[in-house]
């Protein structure tokens, strides 16, 4: 059992007669370092036929793009590195943002920060739901995240019937989140920097954190090991959950408009930066970071090819070519490294 795939490298191998792996070849085994080439490539082509897509408003809007979507694939990834996975995400941002609009109209003079923590708590409580049927009954987490995906889809469809909650309904400084900035980067894209960087800590520099790793590597072995398994994968279906919340919360800022639609198959763009930034969609590797920066690229590729005027089909076209090799080199990696553990194996023999 290993937690390789924590630190977001392969294995370094030191060669005869020499020590650890220089910094640079460290670097060049990151995982995320071909997510990281794509976007660099990605945005210097785009800028090179319109630079207008590098101008100061053209990197806000970038970034605001991305901010939703990274909250969501920091908190997909623990999931998926303990080998499951949410597709309920969607449906529970969308409750929680017509739940913040719901919030601000009955009572407009609660405290912006009172109604994060409350969404937060929503998003927390449909999390711990998914966690128990999960760990407790038994039940695959794809199946039992499809079947609440429709649950609170459909009681969010029945809480807001026809109603909408536009920008009007909402504090001004609320909304000011999505248009403030400091040091030129928007508020909230700065909220969910720091929700990155918590989460990448904790991932690294906890047992807790370690233990999601080891889970999605062996189950079987972390048992044996002593890592509470069932009390693992809960906690990173409620923090998932929790993050959920914080989007949804967000996304009442940053968009004029919340109702019974809102959030509607933003489950698999959730997974696929997940997927895109390295995170091995089979468990046990991946970072936070990572997924992160996949959420940045698939959000930039969307708005380069508008930029450049591409047809819609081929944006989507390209996002699952991006997830397929992204499969694809995973598979790849975790044969060649099973392959060199078989060798390093039989030559200590």
């Amino acid at each position: 059992m290993s937690v390789d795939g924590a630190v977001g490298a392969a294995p370094a191998h030191s060669t005869p007669g020499h020590g650890r792996p220089s910094a640079f070849a460290s670097f060049l085994r990151l995982r995320e370092l071909p997510v990281i080439l794509a976007l660099v490539v990605l945005v210097a082509v785009t800028a090179a036929i319109n630079p207008l897509f590098l101008s100061e408003q053209g990197i806000k809007d970038l970034l605001l793009n991305a901010t939703i979507l990274m909250i969501l694939a920091v908190g997909q990834t623990l999931v998926i590195i303990t080998r499951n996975i949410d597709l309920s995400v969607g449906s529970i941002l969308g409750l929680v943002a017509f739940g913040t609009g719901s919030i601000f109209v009955a009572a407009p003079d609660l405290p912006i920060i009172a109604v994060f923590v409350l969404g937060m708590l929503f998003g927390a409580v449909l999390g711990a739901l998914n966690g128990l049927l999960i760990t407790i009954a038994k039940v695959p987490a794809l199946v039992i995240t499809l079947g609440t995906l429709y649950i609170f889809r459909g009681i969010n469809n029945a809480w807001a019937g026809g109603t909408q909650y536009f920008a009007g309904d909402r504090p001004e400084a609320f909304g000011n989140l999505s248009v403030d900035t400091v040091l030129g980067f928007p508020v909230i894209t700065l909220i969910a920097v720091v929700v990155v960087a918590i989460v990448a800590v904790y991932m690294l520099g906890t047992r807790p954190g370690r233990d999601l790793y080891a889970i999605g590597s062996e189950p079987d072995a972390a048992r044996l090991f002593g890592i509470p398994v069932t009390r693992r994968v809960l906690l990173a279906f409620v923090v998932n959950g929790l993050l959920a919340g914080l989007a949804g919360v967000l996304y009442a800022s940053r968009f004029n408009s919340v109702g019974a639609t809102t959030g509607s198959g933003l489950e698999l763009d959730v997974v696929a930066a997940a997927v895109v930034g390295g995170v091995a969609i089979f468990g046990g590797s991946g970072s936070v970071v990572g997924a992160a920066i996949g959420a940045l690229l698939l959000t930039t590729i969307t708005s380069a090819l508008t930029a450049l005027r591409v047809d819609k089909f081929w944006q989507q076209a390209i996002v699952g070519i991006l997830i397929l090799a992204a499969v694809v080199i995973d598979r790849i990696a975790g044969v060649r490294s099973a392959r060199k553990l078989r060798i390093a194996e039989a030559r200590n023999v």
